[in-house]
């Protein structure tokens, strides 16, 4: 009889819900319940309050929006077995609770009350909720909102400008000096968000501009080999030696301002169009202890100021196509930009006139460049681009293929072609750039072609990084060589280091042929178009200072090569050279986070003598030219590139062959040579 009395009461129960649904009423709720012990209902927790307004917001949080008044009345559930109904107490609206414990886009919507079109809502409804400050410096926005709010949303069109609540981590007020996260910024402050960093579109959601302001400061003195003038015009008259004081000193001031305004993500996916524009100002200065060096008329002294303000940088990019869904593109550049053709610099590394076609496929493991450049002529002191023609036009293309056989290792292929027109050209300063001034002085035409193979990357946990060139071409009268000449030659380079903790050990080495007979038809000497060279370290002796020999130069200025050419950003290359032979170990030292120190040591050897010979008229020149000792460090105080200052210094002890060619009449040996130098980089 229980059991069956039980049965029918769970039946009755069912059918009251069928019931109740099948007229439309709202759910049946249950009773609260009671202890068995007091019957007395079960005690629930407090319901929250009202949030406190927040630390270091500009404006206290607005009380949340309690839910609608117009709730449906819970109709009570009538008891089993006769007895009279219990009334459930009806609330009124101003004591139901608020509702604070979730989002507002979780928060139940008030169908009485929808959104009005257009945004235009009654100030009575409009939806109060706190707005954030945006982290950084965020500027103001350039979206107008399209939908309007109401009590249980609030549209926000601007997907870049999401406010975040105060939050000190660690309780210290924001200081400066620490890197500190959740710290609001101000319009000249690059370390954090900012709109004028690209950080924020600058128009509607897709468009940025991104301001960069840089400013090198260069001190160094040096010890250069140099010629004196004949003994009437020279500092200290009436002496016979012909190498006399090395001393020099340069400064250098440069500063570049560059305005980048983009269309895109600003991240991933390419920009769909960008255009750029770079000024930059130099002023600089060179001291001397000899007549003849600064100009050709002793008259101008020992002391050059000079100063050049041009367009560095000006080019337009477009996105012509989207090639798959893995932000692959195609993107075409015009313009004067910069280009770097490989790894290291060996060939290519400047910025000039050019159009540029350049993309990527496979999920960026490919990346391919198509280059024309038209280049422009240098300021000599500066090295900055002029705006005057120069006639000598340059192709470049390049494959990438990252991941090449093994992960982490990137390969590429290369071919550059280089057709520099017969000119004559002087410099700046007076001095014959083109042709060489060495032997028939008259204007030629280069033309060469190099293929190319370059990797760089890691093998497992040793990094690599190689090169391989092979230049064929024609000069139509090689100036040492006085005739025609055909051009076939090599470089090749290799470095291999591995990293121990906060330690890099390093090997490399570089080879450069050289021309075995300077007075046939066959040039075999390499050289560069128009290098910038990242190897054997840079602060190197040989690779930073231009060491001069009878008008040309038996190095130049950031570069390894040993060409005999005038100058290697105005003058032609020069296929009858010595060549060189370079051996290097180095150490980088992470001393801490912010300071690292650079050290290398470099065996220097020309690979021939021949051109040498012929050039300086002498005989029997060895082929060891000396050894190369370098160190310095890099200081990042900020811990990024904002910021950073550069200490170097190096020393030549020189070996036969260089001794061969520098010593002075009197017998006496050319001294080791020393150069120091001091660069602050600041960055905005």
């Amino acid at each position: 009889m229980g059991r069956a009395w039980k049965l029918s009461r769970c039946v009755a129960g069912g059918l009251l819900c069928v019931a109740g649904f099948a007229r439309g009423d709202e759910p049946v709720r249950a009773p609260l319940p009671h202890t068995a012990a007091t019957k007395a209902p079960v005690a629930l927790p407090p319901l929250p309050l009202a949030p406190a307004p927040l630390l270091g917001a500009s404006a206290p949080l607005p009380s949340p929006i309690a839910p609608s008044a117009s709730l449906p009345a819970i109709p009570a559930i009538p008891p089993i077995g006769g007895a009279a109904p219990v009334a459930a107490a009806q609330p009124k609206a101003a004591e139901l609770p608020k509702d604070t414990t979730r989002q507002p886009i979780d928060r139940l919507l008030d169908p009485a009350n929808p959104a009005k079109p257009g945004g235009q809502q009654d100030a009575a409804t409009q939806a109060s909720y706190a707005y954030f400050p945006t982290l950084g410096f965020a500027g103001q926005s350039g979206v107008l909102p399209r939908s309007g709010s109401n009590n249980e949303y609030e549209t926000v069109e601007d997907r870049w400008r999401t406010g975040f609540p105060a939050w000190d981590r660690y309780g210290l007020n924001h200081p400066r000096v620490f890197d500190y996260p959740y710290r609001l910024g101000r319009w000249y402050d690059p370390y954090n968000q900012n709109v004028l960093k690209g950080d924020y579109p600058i128009i509607g959601q897709h468009t940025f501009l991104t301001l960069t302001g840089t400013s090198s400061t260069l001190f160094e003195g040096r010890m250069i080999p140099t010629a004196t003038t004949p003994f009437e015009s020279t500092a200290r008259p009436l002496e016979t030696e012909f190498f006399q004081r090395p001393g020099q000193f340069v400064f250098s001031e440069l500063a570049t301002f560059s305005f980048d305004l983009f269309h895109g993500d600003a991240a991933f996916k390419p920009a769909d169009w960008r255009v750029k524009v770079t000024p930059a100002i130099n002023a600089n200065a060179l001291s001397v202890s000899e007549l003849g060096v600064i100009n050709p008329d002793v008259r101008k002294g020992t002391v050059r100021d000079r100063s050049w303000t041009t367009l560095q940088e000006w080019f337009a990019e477009y996105k012509i196509a989207d090639l798959s869904p893995e932000y692959d593109f195609v993107s075409v550049r015009a313009g004067s930009q910069p280009f770097t053709s490989d790894f290291r610099g060996f060939i290519f590394s400047d910025v000039n006139r050019g159009v540029r076609l350049f993309g990527n496929l496979d999920g960026n493991r490919t990346q391919f460049n198509l280059a024309y450049f038209r280049q422009l002529e240098k300021d000599t002191n500066s090295q900055l681009n002029t705006f005057t023609d120069r006639d000598q036009d340059i192709i470049i293309a390049n494959l990438y293929r990252q991941d090449f056989i093994f992960p982490g290792y990137t390969s590429s292929v290369s071919y550059h072609y280089n057709n520099d027109a017969p000119s004559t050209k002087f410099d700046k300063n007076g001095f014959l750039v083109r042709p060489d001034p060495a032997g028939t002085f008259q204007p030629h035409r280069v033309e060469a072609h190099y293929l190319g193979w370059a990797g760089d990357g890691h093998i497992d946990r040793y990094n690599i990084s190689h090169a391989f060139y092979w230049v064929l071409g024609r000069d139509s009268r090689n100036p040492i060589a006085g005739q025609p000449t055909s051009i076939s030659a090599q470089l090749a380079a290799l470095e291999l280091s591995y990293d121990r903790d906060w330690a890099r050990f390093r090997v490399s080495g570089l080879y450069q042929s050289g021309d075995g007979n300077a007075r046939n038809g066959h040039a075999t000497g390499f050289d560069s178009i128009l290098d910038q060279q990242n190897f054997g370290g840079e602060f190197s002796f040989w690779r930073r200072n231009r060491i001069p020999l009878f008008g040309v130069g038996l190095t130049n200025d950031q570069s390894n090569l040993a060409n005999l050419r005038s100058s290697r950003i105005q003058g032609q290359s020069n296929f009858v050279n010595p060549g060189l032979w370079l051996i290097n170990y180095g150490v980088d030292i992470d001393i801490t986070p912010r300071l690292r120190s650079i050290n290398n040591a470099n065996a220097l050897f020309f690979d021939k003598t021949s051109s040498l010979e012929v050039f300086t008229f002498q005989s029997n020149i060895d082929r060891f030219i000396g050894v190369d000792l370098s160190t310095g460090f890099e200081y990042r105080p900020r811990l990024n590139n904002n910021a950073i200052l550069l200490g170097g210094l190096s020393v030549l002890l020189p070996g036969g062959g260089f001794r061969q060619l520098y010593n002075d009449k009197g017998g006496g040996k050319v001294t080791s040579l020393f150069s120091g130098f001091t660069e602050i980089i600041f960055t905005f």
